[in-house]
């Protein structure tokens, strides 16, 4: 099982900017990475009238549209699943970055903006394992600026003993 870690943060925070400059340093380092957005409510993948939003309206349990270039899945539920329910449909690769997901027991990193929250989110979290911000905050955890992903991605790696996939 790859390791998961949540990037955290008030809403507007840059979670999602950081994420996506994130992953193609990663990348670079020779790692597969795969991710995860939590969604707080109901969503669509596909547009009314195209064939797999038919098959999900027509009581389809679980829909597959696969190209040569990629696979969407849209999957009934009856909870919100966890990271580790989600962790399988991402096999193969060699870090898992999930968008959200403040309150699951997992490692973290706070994107935190002081001019959006007061004070970090996960000041009393023993999850959180670095800080992103451009505050001169001290919260015992390695603190990188928006601007140093490369840091960021070198230390993800370190921490969790990650190595260029095969």
């Amino acid at each position: 099982m790859p390791p998961i870690v949540a990037v955290v943060g008030s809403s507007g925070s840059g979670k999602t900017t950081i994420i996506e400059r994130l992953v193609p340093e990663l990348k670079s380092m020779g790692l597969r990475v795969g991710t995860i957005k939590h969604h707080l409510h109901d969503f669509d993948i596909d547009y009314p009238g195209k064939d797999s939003w038919r098959h999900k309206q027509a009581g389809s349990e679980r829909t597959m549209i696969s190209s040569p270039h990629r696979i969407g899945m849209v999957m009934d539920v009856d909870h919100d699943y966890t990271l580790d329910e989600l962790a399988p449909f991402l096999t193969g690769m060699d870090i898992i970055i999930a968008e959200g997901y403040k309150k699951e027991n997992k490692p973290k990193v706070e994107i935190f903006r002081p001019e959006i929250h007061n004070q970090p989110l996960c000041l009393d979290d023993g999850n959180l394992i670095a800080l992103v911000t451009e505050a001169d905050l001290e919260l015992n955890v390695p603190r990188f600026l928006t601007s140093d992903i490369r840091g960021l991605a070198r230390f993800l790696a370190t921490h969790f003993n990650l190595k260029k996939s095969a």
